[in-house]
């Protein structure tokens, strides 16, 4: 087996990074694993069809007796016992990651997925950071001479690093001529340079995983995680990591996905963009029972939503683990106070629920958002660190009830039809000049809530969805002609003919390649733009 390079440009960093050590030590994962990897993504192609078939979904029945049995995921590292707040973010620009390490959160959710555009650069870049954080050497003098450093009067965040989901490549490195599998080359990288470090201090390696679909997935992960420990000489169990509940068949094993990863378990979070998505995905072409209403008014409070963040904290607090809520998209505007006062509003309303329903910590995408989400689990926690003790006997979720998709509550509308259009493209544009994360309107969209605004327009073309203020079927020509009104909007708002020319002409035509080939269906949307990403 060979691994070989094949950047595109010249990046600081890379001798630093990409050692001839580093790559073996990817190259490995690659031998012992990428198979099985594999193999697990040709299951779900069929899971997806059956339940596309189907119209449903259940807990699996070979695992009952996992559901039925009384084990606990291992004690929870000193470091990592109090995760009342999350700060979440990419790793680059530097300064990005220092204002994240500095923010008085509890934990910094580095991420090297949804919230990163996986350019060679942002690649380098966001390592070279993650090396420098470890070390507590992280520092950045801007263009202007504004120096920023990490701040040494209050505790820095613990950091848990997210890689790539299993779908994902990462085509400037081919190992025997393939393509390398993205999540490992995240994770062989920081392991690789951080792990003895981390480990000696008590605080990590500690990860976030994306996507999982199926207990199988967890199982992967955990056998890459032995392995890594063995190989770099530390001691089993170091490793710890959350598995986001993003994906519909995820919230069906839940309990299997723990148990998987026993020992290194550290908790479950409520990825909920990406969680409305795979519903979308999964049951696309199943009916007008699995229409959701316009993405604004789907809230954490409807009930297949309630369904699945409850039965979310019942398993974790059964089973030893942190239940992790998940990130209102609502961001502040200094420049907009009013608009902040609504934004500050939401978001505690959001934490406040959270945290009474049982969950140990949530998500802020924004520095100013700390102390707020901090101060609503304070008033549940007292002077404990989290609140695992807390069992949720009064939660029996059925299948069904996570499938409710029908009583939802709220419209399709053509304004709904067109922000989708609109969000679309604008995160897809940005996402090709380098920016994994952006906020559109005052709220934070990522690569998951793309995928749901163009999935949600390919469902309603082929379900036939009729629009509630306008009263009239969403087809193919009313959307092309709604997109081409939005591309002329985002136009007129960019004001760049070179900019736009460059990054949202594109962005329009892989969105209107993914909305009107209706006869079929693009698994995810990065996976077109990766293509023409520098």
């Amino acid at each position: 087996m060979a691994i070989t390079v094949n950047s595109p440009y010249e990046v600081d960093g890379t001798d630093l990074i990409v050692t001839e050590e580093a790559l073996q030590f990817v190259e490995e994962l690659h031998a012992r694993f990428a198979t099985t990897r594999a193999d697990l993504l040709k299951k779900r192609a069929v899971a997806q069809e059956e339940a596309a078939q189907t119209g449903t979904m259940d807990f699996p029945a070979e695992t009952a007796q996992v559901r039925s049995g009384d084990w606990v995921v291992a004690e929870q590292p000193e470091s990592l016992a109090d995760r009342r707040v999350e700060i979440t973010g990419p790793p680059v620009p530097a300064k990005m990651a220092i204002n994240a390490l500095n923010s008085g959160a509890k934990v910094w959710l580095a991420c090297l997925e949804d919230a990163l555009s996986p350019s060679w650069r942002n690649l380098i870049d966001g390592q070279k950071n993650l090396y420098e954080a470890a070390r507590g050497t992280l520092a950045f003098t801007s263009a202007e001479g504004k120096e920023y450093s990490l701040r040494e009067d209050v505790p820095l965040p613990v950091v848990v690093v997210r890689p790539r989901g299993w779908h994902l490549p990462e085509k400037n490195i081919a190992v025997d001529g393939e393509r390398a599998i993205g999540a490992l080359v995240d994770f062989g990288l920081h392991f690789f340079h951080n792990a003895k470090v981390l480990s000696e201090k008590g605080t990590g390696p500690f990860y976030y995983l994306p996507k999982l679909e199926h207990y199988l997935e967890a199982r992967l992960w955990n056998d890459i995680f032995t392995f890594a420990e063995e190989r770099l000489g530390i001691a089993h169990g170091t490793v710890r990591a959350t598995v986001l509940i993003e994906t519909i068949p995820a919230a069906f094993q839940m309990d299997e996905i723990l148990y998987e990863l026993r020992d290194h378990a550290s908790g479950l979070n409520a990825g909920r963009w990406d969680y409305l998505f795979s519903i979308i995905k999964y049951f696309r072409a199943s009916g007008s029972d699995f229409v959701l209403p316009d993405r604004a008014q789907v809230s954490m409070t409807q009930p297949f939503m309630r369904s699945y963040t409850e039965l979310l904290v019942k398993t974790c607090h059964r089973r030893g683990a942190f239940a992790m809520g998940g990130m209102a998209a609502f961001i502040p505007n200094r420049r907009e106070p009013e608009v902040t006062a609504r934004a500050i509003e939401k978001v505690r309303d959001d934490k406040s629920r959270e945290a009474q329903d049982g969950f140990d910590g949530s998500w802020v995408a924004h520095p100013d958002l700390v102390e707020l989400c901090s101060e609503e689990f304070s008033k549940e926690l007292g002077d404990k660190a989290n609140q695992i003790d807390r069992q949720r006997d009064d939660v029996d979720v059925s299948a069904e009830d996570l499938l409710n998709i029908g009583a939802a509550q709220g419209d399709v509308t053509e304004h709904g039809v067109r922000m989708n259009l609109y969000v679309a493209v604008y995160y897809t544009a940005v996402w090709l000049s380098g920016n994994g994360a952006v906020a559109i309107h005052n709220l934070m969209e990522d690569a998951a809530t793309a995928e749901i605004s163009r999935s949600q327009v390919w469902q309603q073309i082929h379900n036939g969805t009729v629009t509630a203020d306008t009263e009239v079927p969403i087809t193919t020509e009313l959307v092309e002609k709604l997109l081409g009104e939005e591309v002329d909007r985002l136009r007129e708002e960019i004001n760049d003919p070179e900019a736009f020319g460059k990054y949202f002409e594109p962005a329009a035509d892989i969105v209107k390649e993914l909305v009107l080939t209706t006869d079929s269906y693009e698994d995810y949307l990065t996976t077109p733009a990766y293509e023409i990403l520098r």
